[in-house]
């Protein structure tokens, strides 16, 4: 998975560097007085402190690679596992972090091009190619590992469920979650669920999940599959029981980094595919980066095959779906790197 987008609230930014609230009287140079500014190495040594403290995974580290001023505040480039590169910032009292800045014009850009895909500028696509699984089998087994709430994980399952219909019973598909979830109870509430309609009602999870995937109204989707309302409400009480996904949400101190409730049905999986967050395909047991457009994907999960057969030349869409619920398309410039977790 690429760099994982966090997002920032932009008013944060503006009242960045005055934690206190402003009365009609009082004087700014008073202000300014009371508030001791740290250095430039401090501010660096403490983004990387705090960043490894309490934001990344156990076992994977960032180093803030070099820091500098601008627009009033400290600019820290942060370096992350596999290469990745972070621009973040701090104020210069050190008591306010911001993950990551956001191009915001850009931003906007794609959202309204998302909404209307007609009327979307001509630009060069950046959409990342397919990828060529090296380890081959007659069968592939393709896991692809999302929160279900992930606006990039709901992006992928669109485009790979036309390549699994393509595919049919040539491969072995599954659905599994991250073993932390970072979308609050319903998140989890919806991935034991989809856990339940995948494992009691195998043949009609894919059409439950194309439904879902319109707007998240779980009930309507629950009787557009024809699904086992009390089948799958028996498996939801047994799951949770096994897994106490509900209890340790209760419980924050079992959370990952103070921060994040812990899903735990396919922790092993996690651990064993190095799996860090939404969205994480992994193919013939390897991790697989790829384009997540139907074509594409339809392309990575035939490079598994020992011997490609028919159903790979289908032609599928090459459009990358929009990000979120609905069913529009992203801008061209978009690419595929956002995510969910680290």
């Amino acid at each position: 998975m690429k760099k994982a987008i966090i997002l920032v609230f932009v008013l944060s930014l503006f009242l960045a560097g005055c934690n206190v609230n402003l009365g009609k009287n009082l004087n700014k140079n008073k202000l300014s007085d009371k508030v001791k500014n740290i250095t430039l190495e401090e501010a660096k040594a403490k983004t990387e402190s705090f960043v490894n403290d309490n934001l990344m995974q156990q076992g994977r580290k960032a180093t803030a690679k070099s820091a500098s001023e601008e627009m009033g505040l400290y600019k820290i480039n942060l370096s992350l596992p596999n290469n990745q590169e972070v621009v973040s910032y701090m104020t210069k009292d050190g008591k306010k972090f911001f993950p990551e800045a956001m191009d915001v014009a850009e931003i906007e850009k794609q959202v309204a091009d998302s909404k209307n895909p007609s009327q979307a500028a001509p630009e060069a696509s950046q959409q990342e190619p397919a990828a060529s699984v090296t380890d081959k089998k007659d069968k592939p087994e393709v896991e692809l590992f999302v929160m279900s709430q992930c606006p990039y994980g709901t992006q992928i399952e669109k485009g790979i469920l036309p390549a699994v219909e393509a595919l049919g019973n040539k491969i072995n598909f599954k659905i599994k979650f991250c073993s932390y979830a970072m979308h609050g109870e319903k998140e989890l509430d919806e991935q034991l669920k989809q856990y339940c309609v995948q494992k009691e009602e195998t043949a009609k999870f894919q059409n439950y999940l194309k439904c879902y995937l319109i707007d998240g109204d779980s009930d309507r989707c629950t009787k557009a599959a024809s699904l086992n309302d009390s089948k799958i409400k028996k498996c939801i009480a047994s799951a949770d029981s096994q897994y106490k996904v509900k209890e340790k949400f209760k419980d924050q101190s079992t959370w990952v980094s103070g921060r994040f409730p812990t899903f735990d049905i396919f922790k092993a999986d996690n651990e064993k595919y190095g799996v860090q967050g939404s969205p994480t395909l992994v193919i013939n047991g390897k991790q697989v980066s790829s384009g997540r457009n139907p074509a594409t994907l339809l392309k990575t999960i035939c490079s598994g095959f020992k011997n490609q057969p028919a159903e790979c030349q289908k032609a599928l869409s090459s459009a990358e779906p929009a990000p979120g619920f609905g069913t529009g398309e992203a801008s061209p410039s978009a690419g595929a790197a956002g995510g969910c977790g680290n």
